[in-house]
């Protein structure tokens, strides 16, 4: 096995489970075999206190249990596939050996992506243990940090960083951070960062890395006692291409269903892999550790002469931020109409438990679908709680083919400090339901200008203080419990009906007959955060 963490040891302890007698050997060129990288951020600001916490196991407890002959700081250099030789090098020393192979498992994740920025060799980044020290270490003292890229690691540095007093700026060269979400569900993220006093630059480009400031495309400066390059990963396939081995179109490792490579004696495992995605088979590159260590264990099993065909993957992933849980799975809308993927969008707005017990926080929560056949595509949610548990059964129901009207049916576990009766997931369900039947027709928020500029009216039914608080502009205000008094003051042509989030309106649909009525999807709420992106 060459490399540990995720892929390579949990290929190498599922192998030893099946195998009591094959010799098994992992090779990691770092320190460290075994360690929670996710967990990497928060051991800087000491959430994780202890920093052994952060190790899982070592090459003596492995051995000990195992008989895992595990040789960190020894790092693979070659691969002569006609001898079934791996090159390999003490870190330490350089001294270079050869071990024979009867089978390969290669496992070497992924490398941070380093743009040549003048200066960037003094950015920091974080993938393991000693790149944790090293952050450890220059944090103290530090009063300014810049961190670069609104990724997940980005965003979990800028948290961590913010925990230890320092005054963060986070530079992202999109126009959002979270790449992975659309812009109406991003804005509250923004937000967030810049309730906590982060200096948030998107669309901005750093130009220059200086010695106490960094340098944006506009020529302005930021004051950077610390620089942390989270821009992103490319895999690791340096050895695989140098042995010969097929690399793809996206720059990953070209594996079989079974993680075998263009070689068959040699499989590969992790960031370092191009994978199927579950929409259309095509190649993508997922960097996450579940899939990394299912990879490993289906390896393993391979070996063992039990294998059977690897997942495709879905990408779904969350980060938690400033007391805000941020989770996607799927594809985004963004995704989909670079694809001309037909789909519906559903926007919703729950509570995420009953509102009448204590401590109900308002969740985002986007569900993609196909309206040829009601398949999901992907979904996103963002709030303070409960949509870690939303994104995980919506991802669920994805891989075992529920579709979005059969959300509706799902019977999901309720007492109101943990749900509703009718829980989020099945309220997606019902507007699901509604909308592939044809019973309610809608319009998403960035169509709404253009509606209004071809003659549409738009009638908000929800209370006078409400509107007061905020309209969309040319908007006529009817609440809806005075809506069939008023009816007269209705004009004709097509209306787009909207409240705050979209259930006042739906029953407005049915009190405006049979007008040419649209519903705003997720009402005012979508439609602003829309626009404060």
């Amino acid at each position: 096995m060459v490399g540990g963490v995720a892929g390579g040891m949990s290929a190498a302890t599922r192998l030893r489970r099946l195998d009591e007698q094959m010799e098994i050997v992992v090779l990691e060129r770092s320190g460290y075999v075994s360690f929670a990288n996710c967990g990497l951020p928060y051991h800087v600001s000491g959430v994780i206190d202890q920093r052994s916490k952060l190790l899982l196991q070592t090459p003596e407890a492995l051995w000990e249990r195992f008989r895992i002959d595990v040789r960190v700081g020894t790092e693979a250099v070659g691969i002569d596939r006609r001898r079934k030789v791996v090159v390999v090098r003490d870190v330490a020393t350089g001294e270079e050996s050869e071990l024979e192979y009867d089978k390969l498992v290669l496992s070497p994740g992924a490398r941070p992506v380093q743009p040549p920025i003048p200066g960037i060799e003094r950015a920091l980044t974080l993938r393991n243990i000693e790149d944790t020290d090293a952050l450890v270490a220059a944090v103290q003292g530090s009063e300014t940090a810049v961190v670069i890229g609104g990724g997940f690691i980005g965003l979990e540095v800028a948290e961590n960083l913010l925990h230890l007093g320092i005054k963060v700026a986070l530079v992202e060269a999109l126009d959002q951070v979270m790449a992975p979400l659309d812009p109406e569900m991003v804005a509250p993220v923004h937000a967030r960062l810049r309730e906590h006093g982060v200096d948030l630059r998107l669309g901005a480009a750093v130009t220059a890395i200086g010695e106490t400031d960094v340098t944006l495309a506009d020529g302005s400066t930021l004051p950077a006692d610390l620089v942390v390059a989270a821009i992103g990963v490319r895999p690791d396939v340096e050895l695989a291409r140098s042995a010969g081995l097929q690399i793809g179109s996206l720059g990953g490792i070209v594996v079989d269903s079974r993680q075998i490579t263009s070689d068959p004696a040699i499989y590969a495992v992790g960031d370092a892999v191009q994978k199927d995605d579950a929409l259309n088979d095509d190649a993508v590159l997922v960097p996450l550790a579940n899939t990394a260590n299912l990879q490993g264990r289906r390896v393993a099993d391979d070996i063992a002469g039990r294998g059977i065909p690897a997942r495709p993957v879905q990408g779904t992933a969350i980060v938690g931020l400033l007391g805000l849980q941020i989770a996607s799975t799927g594809w985004s809308e963004k995704r989909l109409k670079k694809a001309g993927k037909s789909y519906i969008a559903i926007h919703t707005h729950p509570a995420s438990h009953a509102t009448y017990y204590p401590g109900a926080k308002t969740m985002a929560l986007k569900l993609l679908v196909r309206p040829e056949d009601g398949r999901i595509l992907g979904a996103q949610g963002v709030g303070e709680d409960g949509v870690d548990k939303r994104i995980d059964i919506i991802a669920t129901a994805m891989a075992g083919g529920i579709t979005a009207p059969q959300l509706a049916e799902l019977e999901l576990a309720y007492a109101p400090q943990f749900g509703s009766a009718k829980d989020a997931v099945n309220m997606l369900g019902f507007v699901a339901e509604n909308r592939l039947s044809g019973l309610e027709k809608h319009i998403q928020w960035h169509e709404v200008a253009a509606a209004q500029e071809a003659g549409a009216t738009v009638v908000d039914v929800r209370t006078p203080g409400e509107y007061a608080r905020g309209n969309i502009p040319g908007a006529i205000n009817i609440p809806l419990d005075e809506l069939r008094d008023r009816l007269h003051e209705v004009p004709d042509g097509q209306l787009i009906v909207h409240c705050g989030v979209g259930i006042r309106s739906h029953a407005a649909l049915f009190i405006l007959g049979e007008r040419d009525v649209l519903n705003l999807d997720g009402g005012y709420t979508t439609w602003k955060a829309g626009f404060a992106g």
